[in-house]
């Protein structure tokens, strides 16, 4: 069963990645900007599943869901490290 939570995230999900495909260029000035680009859209195939479990493989997409949650997390661990790494460089 779908919840509306699920459904409003999703839509912000949406926004959220129209934001980003709209303002792509100025993601370049990001360093290492490519792995959080991958961090949000690994995040939102979590949404789009959690959704999509509310319809047919609920068991599977649920698993899948969480491992998208997770994959997400350690992007953003490992951006985190990149960007503290870096900077320790510059001094």
């Amino acid at each position: 069963m779908i919840q509306g939570n699920e459904i409003v995230m999703l839509f912000l999900g949406i926004g959220g990645l129209v934001f980003l495909w709209r303002n792509r260029k100025g993601f370049n000035r990001l360093p290492s900007e490519k792995i959080l680009l991958i961090a949000f859209h690994i995040l939102f195939l979590g949404w789009l599943m959690t959704v999509l479990e509310g319809f047919f493989w609920s068991n599977f997409l649920n698993y899948i869901e969480h491992t998208c949650y997770a994959a997400s997390a350690i992007c953003i661990a490992f951006w985190t490290f990149t960007i503290f790494k870096q900077e320790g460089k510059s001094d």
